[in-house]
């Protein structure tokens, strides 16, 4: 029996010695050492000896064990250290090749503006209202003092779903809403940011769908004095120190007396940047204000003419075009 493990090992050795790859060797491991390899079938036959040459014989096949199982992990190291060594060969990056750069995105200029604005009327004590972009008839219009038959429905030709449910044309009827949820309690301090529409041709400067920001306040003692001082210090934080601003008579259905907001360029002349006035008595008895002990004021402005005037944008549909010529000079601003 001696002879026949001397001679398995030499045979196991030159073989695990010279096997090709990793597989093979597993394959050599199972043959010679595994429960029914060659080893194992040698030693069944240890019962045949004699007492005295069990221990030696025994001593003997674990030392070959030993060896072979040595051996084949040497040999399993050699073959995973040469794969990585191959996997890291394909793998490998040139550090000195340019990198791919990722196209870096900018807030929408509209966005700029909206949070420009919010941050400027929070700063005074407003707070920022939402409302539903689909609306009642009765939001929309009537709870403004827009009579059924009233003339002025035709300034704002709307998209209707039903008789009674369209989509907001403004966003006032936030601020009713907000005085409902108040409940005759004040002050009343909010601007309503948000999409509006009204049935119009698109072109250079109008849009079917374009953004608002309204303002309100309802409190004891609200004045025309008090809106002109707001006005001015949103204007001269959002234009520039010194931008000189003027109050035009006109009319909006919600408000009496109401104006047109101008600023003075110095190469156009005034421009009209939005609306304002005092609110409607109507329009506080409707929400559940008594108008003979509350007064307030309300406001007006179209984002994307902001925005135009600041940033010297010409068309308006630049905003909805998605160029990113056009967006991408924003990212500094």
């Amino acid at each position: 029996m001696r002879e026949r493990l001397q001679a398995l090992k030499e045979e196991a050795t030159e073989a695990i010695e010279t096997v090709a790859d990793l597989e093979s060797l597993r394959e050599l491991k199972v043959k010679y050492l595994g429960k029914k390899g060659e080893l194992t079938g040698i030693l069944r036959g240890m019962g045949k000896l004699s007492p005295e040459e069990r221990p030696v014989i025994g001593s003997l096949a674990n030392d070959i064990r030993g060896q072979l199982e040595e051996l084949i992990s040497e040999r399993e190291a050699s073959f995973e250290e040469k794969a990585l060594s191959e996997k890291l060969h394909l793998e490998k990056i040139d550090v000195t090749l340019p990198g791919i750069t990722h196209p870096v995105g900018s807030v929408h200029p509209l966005n700029l503006i909206i949070e420009q604005i919010e941050d400027i009327f929070v700063g005074m004590g407003f707070e920022v209202a939402e409302g539903p972009e689909i609306e009642t008839d009765y939001y929309n219009f009537e709870a403004l003092n827009f009579l059924k038959d009233h003339p002025a429905r035709d300034m704002q030709d709307s998209f209707y779903f039903t008789p009674e449910m369209l989509l907001r044309t403004h966003t006032s009827p936030v601020q009713v809403r907000t005085l409902e949820a108040k409940e005759g309690y004040v002050p009343v301090r909010i601007i309503c940011p948000g999409k509006v529409y009204r049935r119009d041709d698109d072109d250079a400067t109008h849009s079917h769908q374009f953004t608002q920001i309204e303002g309100l306040v309802v409190d004891r003692g609200v004045s025309m004095s008090e809106l002109n001082g707001v006005l001015l210090s949103f204007i001269e934080k959002i234009f520039g120190e010194g931008t000189e601003m003027r109050l035009r008579p006109s009319y909006f259905p919600f408000t009496e007396p109401s104006v047109e907001v101008d600023i003075y360029d110095p190469e156009r002349g005034w421009i009209e940047i939005l609306g304002a006035g005092m609110v409607h008595p109507r329009v506080l008895e409707k929400a559940g204000y008594n108008p003979e002990r509350y007064t307030g004021f309300a406001f007006g402005m179209g984002v994307e003419r902001i925005a135009m005037l600041k940033y010297g944008i010409e068309d308006i549909r630049h905003f909805y075009n998605n160029d990113l010529r056009f967006l991408r000079q924003f990212r500094s601003v």
